[in-house]
């Protein structure tokens, strides 16, 4: 320490030595403009809490309040005190400091009196202060800050930043760190203002640390918005800058070239007259071409390789000319031609490298605010696909996301070892649980990725104990453009219709395009979405039919926002009339039937088995025949997964509703088939919306049983999957859709109370009230694995035949001839009649009872 004192100490004498010319200048321009005294002193804090004199250049008028600088406005400060400042001539006379031993050179910044006390400034006790440091760099302009920061006092705001960053580098200090200061506050002296933040920062590589927490104390400090430079003033002085250096390009590619070619030698032809005519001329061609070529009307910070392009095609077009002219124009006849040719590879060379300069520039150095505060988050990417070479590339090239990453973690080894815009490909995902000490947060790269890997990336990432974030899904980024704006927490709900949806839109336009289709349920969450798929394959007539005024007003409002060309027509009717029905046939004869309309409230149509037969089944029936009679191409049904060994008069009657399809498809020419999925996100009555209502008025959030799990998938991806579904089928077929993994209810209901900001059984009770009329615990697809095949869509099953062709006859024969119907109020005869029709069906003995009716008599009689 003592050695360390002494070579401290004669360094600094060494530099007053050779720096007292200068001290000497800046003495006598004090003098003369400012008078005395030259030098202004001030008590501050040193060692020990012990006060020593600070010497500094003096900067403002002698009547200025030296503590009165809270307000940031420093109005005393004459343009020769501001050049001082600015460059930190100010501080040479700190150098007396150094040499008396009060100061070092790098350390914690020395503070007034007022400011300090011992239990803040503990530091103090170990070191010295300092000509330069953490706070000293990233202070540089701090007069410029008093006014940026919002603040009633913003110097206290200042200065905790600065105790944080001195403890910091106390922390951190070493031989090495303190060399690498002195480097940094050399170059922080000539890059300019606008610049020198972001890159500084970027340099000082300040870690955060759990102990001072200087990440918080950094970004606590809040800035102020300000307005930006006119993009006409702006752009007009950026114009000039670019065709100068585009003039200094071609100019030196033209002389290089010339003397390359003659061996570093000016030749004969230079120092003749006609020099400068043939300059002038070279530079007109060469800039006629890059204006041809719109190289001055694009914006250089967003060089991209088109603009490469467009750079090339105008150098190669104007050394094309130049060569014409050398052959045809007097003064060019004694220039070689290869000269033009060496000439072209220099110019391209000094013209693109400006452009990706200028780049560089913009992306890596400038800050579109006047000061940045914050300390960027060192960032793991998940995902080494497209998805997150674009998130790399938008976090290396905007400075705004204050986001720094440092690896990427993929399970494809064939990337292992190879690096994307210079950030390595580390190793694989599960990798992440070893390097909890390198990064501040995790961003999820790969938002199409199957759902069931998804959930292990999360796994893994919650068990680090870090902030992990994902992008939004497929059909949440616009036209396939991601942005690292969309980039947000990690939920289950946004994970449960996270799969990508992949379809051949051609089988699909071949069998909608220019036909007549019918939606029945078409204001309905599934019937919705079907309509805007439709709509996308441009069928020649849309009908869209549903009972509900309010859901056929909302889809009708939508299709005519929408710039479209295909004709559509809002039926408000119920599928349960057939002589309504008959006329929606006879007039519109629609070729291709997507049949969405049914009651699908499980504990409702237990309460009401008659409604969901008369609709379910015998609207189903209506339906099927008039599409029989009018020779209708294809009829898909959409079902539902209660269907599979229905516990309840809702999967019974939707699985008759796929026996009549599956019945009719036998005996005629039209196609009929069914798609089966569980539950639609959004949908009216769908778990999510409920507890949301029931998070709003404070719970308690309800659950019928602990153990309750359940299929989801967004209505787009539904909708999809069943298009896709009516262009494989060829009639009698029952598709059910892949979900993925079913989730439990319990985890979701956990899941948005805290996405609420709320925690579960603390601010929100859950209450399990037991199941519901008709509820399972576990819904299913399919009966058995051996029952299902593979289709082209990996994402649509092809469930075999559960029943014979000869009981489908004979239940279809039963429904079709109206042999059912709904007798209202009696339940328990309802359902065994439904049990003789469906087999497996099984309903639960408690649900067999007949409803109690009131009978109230009431206070007035008519």
């Amino acid at each position: 320490m003592i050695m360390m004192e002494i070579v401290s100490r004669l360094t600094a004498m060494l530099l007053f030595i050779v720096l007292s010319p200068i001290l000497i200048g800046i003495s006598i321009v004090n003098l003369i403009i400012q008078g005395k005294p030259i030098i202004f002193r001030q008590i501050r804090i040193g060692m020990n809490f012990e006060e020593f004199i600070i010497y500094k250049f003096r900067t403002m008028d002698i009547q200025t309040n030296n503590n009165a600088f809270n307000s940031g406005e420093n109005k005393e400060v004459n343009n020769w005190g501001k050049f001082l400042r600015k460059t930190k001539l100010d501080e040479l006379p700190q150098l007396v400091n150094v040499i008396k031993g009060d100061m070092r050179f790098i350390g914690p910044r020395p503070e007034v009196p007022e400011f300090v006390d011992k239990k803040t400034f503990t530091f103090l006790n170990t070191i010295k202060p300092g000509l330069s440091g953490y706070s000293s760099i990233l202070f540089r302009n701090e007069s410029e800050i008093w006014s940026m920061i919002e603040s009633d006092d913003p110097y206290k705001e200042i200065l905790k930043i600065k105790i944080g960053l001195d403890r910091y580098y106390v922390n951190k200090k070493s031989f090495l760190q303190d060399l690498k200061l002195v480097f940094i506050t050399m170059l922080s002296l000539f890059i300019p203002k606008r610049m020198g933040h972001y890159l500084l920062i970027k340099l000082l590589n300040i870690e955060d640390d759990e102990e001072i927490n200087i990440r918080k104390i950094i970004n606590n400090a809040k800035i102020k918005q300000f307005k930006s430079t006119s993009y006409f003033e702006k752009g007009y002085k950026n114009l000039r800058i670019l065709i100068y250096l585009d003039i200094i390009s071609v100019l030196i590619a033209f002389l290089l070239s010339v003397l390359i070619k003659n061996d570093f030698n000016f030749p004969n032809p230079l120092q003749n007259e006609t020099i400068n005519s043939i300059l002038f001329i070279v530079v007109a061609i060469k800039l006629s071409s890059f204006s041809f070529f719109g190289l001055y009307k694009g914006m250089w910070r967003y060089t991209s390789l088109s603009d490469i392009y467009n750079i090339t095609k105008s150098n190669l077009l104007s050394s094309f000319i130049l060569l014409v002219a050398a052959n045809y124009f007097q003064g060019f006849h004694n220039i070689a031609q290869s000269i033009f040719l060496i000439d072209f590879a220099f110019c391209l060379g000094l013209t693109c490298g400006s452009r990706i300069a200028i780049r560089q520039v913009y992306t890596h150095l400038i800050n579109p605010k006047n000061y940045k505060m914050s300390l960027n988050n060192k960032i793991i990417l998940i995902g080494a696909g497209e998805t997150g070479e674009f998130i790399c590339k938008e976090l290396l090239n905007n400075s705004n996301h204050g986001m720094e990453p440092i690896l990427f973690l993929e399970d494809d080894t064939s990337l292992h070892g190879k690096s994307i815009h210079g950030i390595k490909v580390f190793g694989r995902i599960s990798e992440i649980v070893h390097l909890e000490n390198q990064y501040d947060e995790i961003l999820i790269c790969c938002p199409n990725a199957p759902r069931k890997n998804l959930y292990k990336i999360i796994e893994l990432c919650k068990s680090t104990g870090k902030p992990y974030r994902t992008l939004p899904s497929a059909d949440e980024v616009i036209s396939g453009r991601l942005s690292v704006n969309q980039v947000k927490d990690v939920s289950i709900i946004d994970l449960l219709g996270r799969n990508e949806v992949v379809i051949d839109k051609e089988n699909i336009n071949n069998y909608i395009n220019g036909k007549r289709v019918l939606i029945t349920g078409a204001g309905g969450s599934i019937g919705s979405e079907l309509v805007r798929q439709c709509l996308k394959f441009e069928p020649a007539l849309l009908v869209m039919l549903d009972n509900s005024e309010f859901n056929l007003f909302q889809i009708e409002r939508e299709v005519l926002s929408k710039s479209t060309s295909v004709l559509t027509k809002p039926l408000l009717s119920n599928i349960r009339d057939m002589d309504i029905l008959t006329k929606v046939y006879n007039e519109y004869q629609p070729q291709v039937v997507f049949h969405a309309a049914a009651y699908k409230h499980v504990a409702m149509q237990e309460a009401f088995p008659w409604e969901a037969i008369n609709t379910n089944v015998n609207g189903t029936a209506n339906l099927v025949k008039l599409s029989l009679k009018h020779n209708v191409d294809k009829f898909v049904l959409v079902s539902t997964d209660k269907a599979v060994k229905p516990i309840n008069v809702m999967g019974a009657t939707k699985r008759l509703a796929e026996l009549i399809c599956q019945g009719a498809n036998d005996s005629y020419s039209t196609r009929f088939m069914s798609v089966r999925f569980g539950n639609v996100l959004g949908s009216s009555g769908s778990v999510i919306p409920i507890f949301q209502e029931q998070i709003r008025s404070g719970g308690p959030l309800t659950i019928t049983d602990i153990d309750m799990e359940r299929y989801f998938m967004s209505a787009s991806e539904a909708a999809q999957l069943i298009l896709e579904a009516g262009s494989i089928g060829e009639g009698g077929e029952i598709f059910a859709l892949d979900m993925g993994k079913p989730i439990k209810i319990l985890d979701i209901a956990t899941e948005l109370i805290r996405l609420s900001g709320l925690e579960p059984d603390i601010d929100i009770p859950i209450s399990y009230i037991g199941p519901r009329p008709g509820e399972k615990k576990l819904e299913e697809l399919f009966y058995d694995s051996k029952q299902m095949q593979k289709t082209s869509n990996d994402k649509i099953l092809k469930i075999l035949p559960e029943i014979s062709s000869k009981n489908i006859e004979k239940i279809t024969k039963i429904i079709m001839n109206s042999e059912l119907s709904g007798n209202a109020f009696k339940n328990s005869e309802l359902i065994k009649l439904l049990s003789t029709l469906v087999p497996d069906y099984n309903p639960l003995d408690k649900d067999m009872a007949n409803p109690i009716l009131l009978k109230v008599k009431p206070r007035i009689e008519a």
